[in-house]
């Protein structure tokens, strides 16, 4: 059985404006770009951006964050009813969060050819095997997410060739 989204395009944009404004903020923070929203009934109740950095915890994505946070707003660990909104294809461990939480509808702003498991290497998140499927939909505000991250690698190499330069 396919699903369809539930969303129109204007509230897809919307929030996938919400995300990257989570991205902003860990920009903000030297850590990669990477922001995330989940939304109930047209609020959002979850909000997370990518701290690994600051925390050196492998699990400090965007998506995990949202999602805690999400499950403590509801009271629940079931996030049904609810869509999540990241600006990079999720990868495994956050593809599985999403699967454990069961959250409906997935979607995301830039494609990951190096670790995305919600279309790109696999699609984890509607693997028949599991007891859980969400709608995944990828490509909102594609190209901004993508330049959110693209800016934020080319200025790390600028300053690594500047500061060997300088050697």
């Amino acid at each position: 059985m396919e699903r369809e989204s539930q969303l129109t395009e204007e509230e897809k944009l919307f929030f996938m404006q919400a995300a990257i404004a989570e991205a902003k903020k860990a920009e903000a923070l030297a850590e990669v770009p990477i922001g995330a929203v989940i939304v109930y009934h047209g609020e959002i109740i979850g909000r997370g951006h990518n701290l690994r950095e600051h925390s050196q915890d492998a699990t400090s994505h965007a998506e995990m964050f949202a999602i805690r946070e999400a499950c403590q707003h509801l009271d629940s660990w079931r996030l049904e009813e609810c869509q999540l909104f990241v600006t990079l294809e999720p990868c495994p461990m956050c593809s599985g969060g999403m699967i454990l939480s069961r959250v409906e509808e997935v979607y995301f702003g830039a494609y990951d050819p190096k670790g995305g498991t919600a279309g790109t290497l696999m699609n984890l998140l509607t693997d028949e095997r599991f007891n859980h499927r969400a709608y995944v939909e990828g490509g909102i505000l594609e190209e901004e997410c993508g330049m959110l991250l693209t800016n934020f690698f080319r200025a790390i190499r600028a300053r690594k060739k500047k500061t060997s330069q300088n050697e």
